[in-house]
């Protein structure tokens, strides 16, 4: 579905409205953080001042103002705006928003303003989606504004990238929060009916992670914890009430983070039927698929690892088709990747050891690499003694050599530890005929 409006609603007249839509700025004077784009001489407002307003894409963290700036671009230059959400908009409803899109532009007298279509998420948009778009982009016939929170160079289409600049947003600074905090506790009808001393600030920073959406709705649930009299906000008040109302204050925030590590263990836990269910939770919140492919190809890595090679191979493959075919079909790989790795057995024997190969590293970095394993391109280092003593493994029975590959500092170091499993049952066996000094107990 999608909206026509054309100015932006002053949503503190609402006091019934959640806390951040009261707040909601718009004008570019009311809006805070992003000054590299916004500032004075800055290329988005130098674009927003001079009327030519050309499409773009906005890429950055949830709760920066990218939705809000879309709506003060379209006030401030008196613009026709229309909106789309990926997460419900398929082609027809694209469709549908470019034709109307058309025949208001054919009615106005200025052929500059062309109407604004913003869409939200246009990362979750298929590629046939996206290409319903390029038409009108092209022509001229809409302004497109596409916001993400993912990177559009993987997310979204090269014809229609080109055709886009793509603005970076930011998560905001202490200082931003601090004037939003601010001008909440003056600005806003309800909040400065009441008697509110802030104290201290690190807590309600902390939770809002650089988002004013979260800053703002943490502040009113803290707020509305004290049903009357004088309200103190410190750390220690703001800790205690979000503990207690965690999926009140940021349900965004409980699935990124409560059901996905609850879908994780899951997996780890090997419960295939807790991990399909925590799956549909984030699916059905409208978690973005190709987060969750993501964290399947790490469970793959991490926790099922060389216990079964054939995991890593399949989520990969899940990552593939969730990105060409998108919802709600991309459920089905990802129920059948989810099912599949929950289902193997375990092993974390390699993300063991590359992390203790890591520490070990990180401790000292300087070991020479031994001179039988260098490289010898030229006379010199030929002469340095430079791939002397190096045995090509095919040349010996068996295709191994007994060679030392450590550095000298490092040698019978083991970082790799097969783990009792039936595939690493295997390459212990063979690691124990090859390296009975390090492997053969």
């Amino acid at each position: 579905m999608h909206k026509r409006t054309n100015d932006c609603m002053d949503l503190n007249t609402h006091t019934l409205a959640p806390l951040p839509e009261r707040m909601r700025p718009t004008t570019l004077d009311g809006y805070v953080g992003q000054r590299h784009l916004i500032g004075p001489g800055c290329v988005l407002r130098t674009m927003i001042e001079s009327g030519n307003l050309s499409s773009f894409i906005l890429w950055g963290p949830p709760g920066v103002g990218k939705t809000t700036l879309s709506k003060i671009i379209a006030t401030s230059l008196g613009r026709e705006f229309y909106t789309l959400s990926a997460v419900s908009s398929g082609v027809k409803e694209v469709r549908e928003v470019i034709d109307a899109a058309r025949k208001a532009k054919d009615g106005l007298f200025s052929p500059s303003a062309t109407p604004i279509l913003f869409i939200d998420e246009i990362h979750r948009f298929s590629k046939s989606q996206q290409d319903a778009l390029l038409g009108a982009v092209e022509d001229g016939s809409i302004v497109l504004i596409g916001a993400t929170t993912e990177n559009p160079s993987f997310e979204v289409i090269s014809p229609l990238l080109s055709r886009c600049q793509v603005y970076v947003l930011k998560s905001l600074e202490a200082d931003d929060l601090k004037q939003l905090l601010d001008r909440a506790l003056k600005e806003d009808f309800v909040l400065s009916q009441k008697d509110i001393e802030v104290r201290e600030t690190e807590a309600l920073f902390r939770f809002s992670g650089g988002d004013a959406r979260k800053l703002l709705g943490v502040l009113e649930i803290v707020v509305n914890s004290v049903p009357e009299g004088k309200i103190t906000i410190d750390n220690k008040i703001v800790t205690s009430v979000l503990q207690e109302n965690i999926a009140m204050y940021d349900k965004k925030g409980e699935m990124h983070y409560d059901i996905i590590s609850a879908f994780i263990k899951s997996v780890r836990g090997s419960d295939p039927n807790a991990a399909i269910y925590y799956l549909a939770r984030m699916l059905s919140a409208g978690e973005d698929p190709l987060f969750v492919a993501r964290r399947l190809c790490i469970l793959a890595a991490e926790d099922i690892g060389l216990a079964n090679p054939n995991a890593l191979l399949l989520a990969n493959s899940c990552f593939e088709i969730v990105n060409k075919i998108g919802m709600p079909e991309a459920r089905i790989p990802l129920a059948e990747a989810t099912i599949y790795l929950a289902s193997s057995p375990k092993s974390n024997s390699a993300y063991m050891a590359i992390n203790t190969a890591l520490e070990t590293v990180g401790k000292d970095a300087s070991p020479a690499v031994p001179l039988h394993l260098r490289n010898a391109p030229t006379q010199l280092m030929e002469n340095l003694g430079y791939s002397d003593g190096y045995k090509y493994a095919h040349d010996y029975p068996g295709h191994f050599a007994d060679l030392e590959f450590m550095p000298k500092e490092l040698v019978g170091t083991v970082f790799y530890s097969p783990a009792e499993n039936k595939h690493e049952d295997g390459l212990k066996k063979y690691l124990e005929a090859c390296w009975p000094k390090y492997y053969k107990k």
